[in-house]
Parts: structure tokens; sequence; C-alpha cells
């Protein structure tokens, strides 16, 4: 048994051992050069049409910018590889068609390297342009806001254009159509006769955005040309080809080498199975790609449909916001109207009543009394005037009279022409509002002395009302080139506020302080100051704010509109104290532009006033 066994053992090793001589000669038989060969150049067949799908990618890549190496390597091996290929089928029946497929291949590949090269060069003056497109417009932006700096509404429309001339080139460059380029040559007009009303020095970055606008709407139709035609270069169909004839070379092996494919076949099963499942396999990451496909087709028009609505929305609150702040500068403008107004009409009300007080208490009532007595003795007039004692007094109450009414009627002319230059001074302050936004100065000489007296003869009612004393400090100042109406309404504006700080002092005298003088040769300053009842720490900083007020029936819109006047005037309006019923010291400091001719003698300084009732 042990015997049997043994040759059992040896016959089943031998048979063993001879089938796998077997299947080792037959492997090797099937792996005979040709055969090898075959495989050898279907992978690099495989390869190549691998590099070619790898060179379509890096093209679409540069396009978007993300890769700019467009160079097709090829396979370390390759020269071998056509080595063989070429003693493969440069024999037999199927040598000519090889050469001609071969040369295909090569005349493709050749195509197709030339239109890269001219797409890399055209690519790449197109994505410097788009790439350097946000930049220039980020710094025309900021030149924009320099050159509107006091015209908002221009800067809006101009920031407006040049952001959708921006956009409509980007938008250009991803879908390039007849339509957008007829829309973007539109803008360009627009941005062009823009540009021929700026100097010459703030040309550049617009030549520079223009130039980048130009060159993509040069190169993008060039580059999207390019890539069609690079598309419909046939590398892998000729690669096909090859592959196809390969096929055949094979087949023809195979009909030679039947006998060894026939062990094969299981082999060949297997490979049949894997490629099934591999296909398999394909087929369903083909359903999963189109189905995740149309899911971001899906979201794509989603998202689409939502930034045409943000658009929209944008666009609806724009125009609110222009229409608001249109609104809103109206506004101001009126109530500082209204404000300045109100403070001359102040000075027109104090001559309105002077003047009615000396009509009321004129001379002229007795004028009526002594025509009377003399109209009582018409037949004995010159008896009665010359021995009666009523009659002997009317020459002498003539004569009084004559007295009373030329200093009635020099009080009232004079104050008749303070009305008058109260009421003009309202006219030139609504003309003045009227062209507040951006109209030309008016300036003219002034005596800055007699404009500060002007001033506190507009607030003299008030004035008086509130028993304040003024005290004057002028320094000697020569005639200036200057805005009367815009200086006359901070000066009133400064009068009144500090006339209404002191409305709540009780314990001391009210008393006013107001300064002119010449500081550094170059700069004129007014200052009032008073004894009132001061601004904290935190207020000082946003005292001259629209709107903002610490009087209930304040508005907030005078001292706004003072300090806009002096800036108007290259000057600034600031504002000191020390805290809460400390007082305050408002100054204005202008520059000094002296007129040619000296005015007229300036008042005494360092008087010490109470404004008469």
């Amino acid at each position: 048994m042990q015997i049997r066994s043994s040759y059992k053992w040896i016959t089943f090793s031998a048979i063993a051992l001879t089938t796998f001589a077997a299947l080792i000669f037959l492997l090797f038989k099937s792996y005979s050069y040709e055969t090898s060969t075959y495989f050898e150049s279907r992978d690099f067949v495989r390869q190549l049409k691998q590099l070619d799908a790898n060179w379509g990618v890096k093209i679409l890549r540069a396009k978007i910018g993300i890769n700019s190496s467009l160079l097709l390597g090829a396979p370390a091996e390759s020269g071998n590889r056509w080595d063989q290929l070429d003693k493969l089928n440069n024999s037999g029946p199927l040598a000519a068609l090889w050469k001609v497929r071969r040369q295909g291949y090569l005349d493709a590949v050749q195509n197709k390297t030339l239109l890269v090269d001219q797409f890399k060069q055209h690519n790449t003056v197109l994505r410097a342009a788009l790439d350097a497109l946000p930049d220039v417009e980020n710094t025309i932006q900021g030149l924009l806001k320099d050159i509107n700096a006091q015209q908002p509404l221009e800067f809006l429309t101009r920031s407006s254009n040049i952001l959708n001339l921006s956009l409509s080139t980007l938008e250009y460059a991803l879908y390039a159509s007849s339509d957008k380029a007829k829309e973007i040559d539109d803008q360009l007009g627009v941005l062009n006769q823009y540009m021929s009303q700026l100097p010459s020095e703030r040309l550049p970055p617009f030549n520079t955005f223009v130039a980048h606008v130009n060159a993509i709407m040069r190169e993008q139709p060039i580059v999207n040309d390019l890539l069609d035609r690079i598309n419909v270069i046939p590398v892998a169909q000729q690669l096909d080809s090859i592959n196809e004839l390969l096929n055949e070379t094979q087949r023809r092996t195979e009909a030679q080498d039947r006998q060894y494919h026939i062990y094969l076949a299981i082999c060949a099963s297997i490979l049949a199975l894997l490629l099934v499942y591999l296909t398999a396999r394909l087929i369903r990451s083909y359903t999963v790609i189109n189905k995740i496909n149309g899911e971001l087709q899906t979201a794509n028009e989603r998202l689409e449909q939502r930034v045409e609505e943000r658009t929209r929305e944008l666009i609806e609150a724009e125009r609110e916001l222009v229409d608001a702040a249109r609104m809103a500068g109206m506004a101001e403008i009126a109530t500082n109207v209204l404000h300045n107004v109100g403070n001359v009409l102040n000075s027109v009300n104090v001559s309105a009543d002077v003047i009615a007080r000396r009509l009321s208490t004129s001379k002229t009532l007795g004028l009526g009394k002594a025509v009377k007595m003399m109209n009582d003795h018409p037949e004995d007039l010159g008896q009665f005037i010359t021995h009666d004692e009523k009659g002997k007094l009317l020459p002498l109450y003539f004569n009084q009279l004559v007295d009373s009414i030329a200093v009635e009627q020099s009080d009232i002319v004079e104050e008749l022409e303070q009305l008058t230059k109260s009421i003009d001074h309202i006219k030139d302050i609504v003309s003045t509002q009227q062209a507040y936004a951006g109209a030309a100065r008016v300036v003219e000489p002034l005596n800055v002395i007699n404009l500060f007296e002007d001033a506190l003869r507009m607030n003299s009612g008030a004035l008086s009302r509130h028993h304040v004393t003024v005290i004057k400090d002028y320094q000697d100042v020569p005639t200036i080139i200057g805005d009367k109406h815009r200086l006359l309404l901070i000066l009133i504006n400064l009068i009144s506020n500090a006339k209404y700080a002191m409305s709540t002092v009780t314990e001391q005298q009210r008393e006013m302080t107001l300064s002119v003088s010449v500081t550094e040769h170059s700069t004129l300053r007014f200052s009032v100051k008073d004894q009132g009842e001061g601004i904290v720490a935190e207020n000082l900083s946003r005292i001259f704010n629209h709107g903002f007020t610490t009087r209930k029936e304040g508005h907030g819109f005078g001292l706004h509109s003072c300090a806009l006047a002096a800036v108007e005037m290259n000057g600034h309006l600031n504002v000191q104290s020390d805290g809460p019923d400390l007082g305050a010291v408002f100054s204005l400091e202008i520059p000094l532009e002296l007129a040619d001719n000296p005015g007229s003698e300036q008042p005494a300084t360092g008087e010490r006033i109470s404004v008469p009732d």
C-alpha cells in the first residue's frame, strides 16, 4: 500500500509536473514576440490616448487660468514602442495601411501642437487681461471717489458704469456673443466720452482699463475658435484606427496560433468577465455621473435665478438709495434756509419794532391840534398868533416839531436801511442755498469788523431781551476778499448759539466776547466766547453733526450748516469747552486773502457794551 501510494504520488507529481511544464510552455508560447508586442503596443496606444485626453484637460484648465503648461509629454519608451510597432506591421498585407495610419496620427499630433501653441499665445494675453481687470477697476473706483468727492450722485453713476462694463466684459469672457459685444462697445463709448472730460494726468488707469477690455473682446473669440479647432483634430480617432489595425494583426496571429489559444480561453473568459464587470461598473458610474450632472444643472439654474433676483433687488435698492439721498439733500438745504432766515428775521423784527415805537411816540401826533387851533381863527390868525397866549406857543411848537421830525426821520431811515439790509440778506441766503451744491463762491472786498457788527446788530433784539453784555476784542484787520453771506451766516449762528447757551445763567452777569485777529499772518480768526452752560467732553466731537442738538427746541441744523460753509471757504470751525457751566469758545478760521485797496478805518477794540433795548 505504501508502494502503491508512492507510485500514485509519483504519477500525480509527474502529471502535475508535465501539466505545469505544458502550461509553462503554452504560456511561453502565448507570450511569444508577436503576442507580447501586440499587448505592449496596445498598452502604448492606450497611453497615447490617455496623454491626448490629459492634453485636452490641460487645455481646458489653461482656458480657465488654472494651468499654464500645455506640453504633451510622450512616454519615455515611446521610441522603442514605435520600433516594435514598425517591426510588427511593416511586413504582410497590412504594411501599407499601417504607414498611412501612423502618418495620419503624426500629422494630427503636429496640427494639434500648432493649434495649441497658437491657443497658448492668445490665452496668455486673455488671462492676463482678465486677471488685471479687477485690479484696474478697483483703482478707477478709488480715483472716481476722489474726483467726485463733492458729487455723490456723479460718483454713483460713474462707479456703476465702470462696474457694469467690468461685469459685461467678464460675462463676455464666459459667453461670447455679438449682442454682448455690442453692449460692451456702447459702454466703452460712454466711458470714452467721460474720459475726454478728464485731465491727462488722470487718464492712465482708464486707458489701461479700456485696453484690457479690448484685449478680452479681441482674444476671447480667437481662443474659443482655437478650442473648437483643437477639439476636431482626430488624434484619438487616429489612435483608434491604429488600435483597430493592431487588432487585425492580432486576429491574424491568433489564426496561426489557435492551438495555443484553446488553453488560454479560460483566461480569456476570466478577462471577459472582468471586462463585463468593468463595463457594468462603468455603466453604473456613467449613470451616477449623469445624475450628479443633472443635479448640478438644476442647482446652477436655481443659482442663476437667485442671482437674477438679487440683481433686481440690488438695482431697486440702489434706485431707492439715490432717491433717498436726493430727498435728504433737498431737506437739508431747506432746513438750512429756514434756520438761517429765522436768525435774520430776528433782526427784521427788531427793526420793525423800533420803527413801530418811533411812530407810536412821534411828535407829529400833536400837529393836528395845532392845525385845528389855526383853523379856529381863520379871520384873525395873525392877531391870534401875536396876542393870544396859546397862539404865541404855535411858532415855538412848529420849530421844535421840525427838529423832532428830522431826528425821527433820521432814526426811521436808519432802521429802514437796516431792515432793507436784513431783507436783502434773506434773499441772498435763499439764492446762496439754492446754489449750495457746487456753485462758485461770490467773493467781494469785506471789512470784517463791519461784518461782525452787522451780525451783532441782527442779534441785538435777542441779546437785549436776555440782558447780555457784549465785549469786543477787535484787532486791526485789513480789508479782505471773502464770501460775505456765508461769513455773515456763520457769525449770526455763533452769536445766537452763545446767547442761548447763557439763557440759563442766573448767578452771574451774562457776558459774550467777540474777537477778530490774524494768526500766523495767513489765517483770519473769528471767536465768540460765552459764559454759558458749556459742553460736556463726549459732545465736543459731534457738536457739528447734522441733527445733533442739546436744546429741547433745537433741531441741529445751524452749526452743521456753519461747518459746511466753513469748509467751502477752505476754512474750518472748531469749539473748545472746559466742561459743564464753564462756557465755550467757537472759532472760525479761514485763509486770509487781502484786497488790493485797504478798507475803511476799523472800529475801536476792547470796547465793553450792553446791547440796548
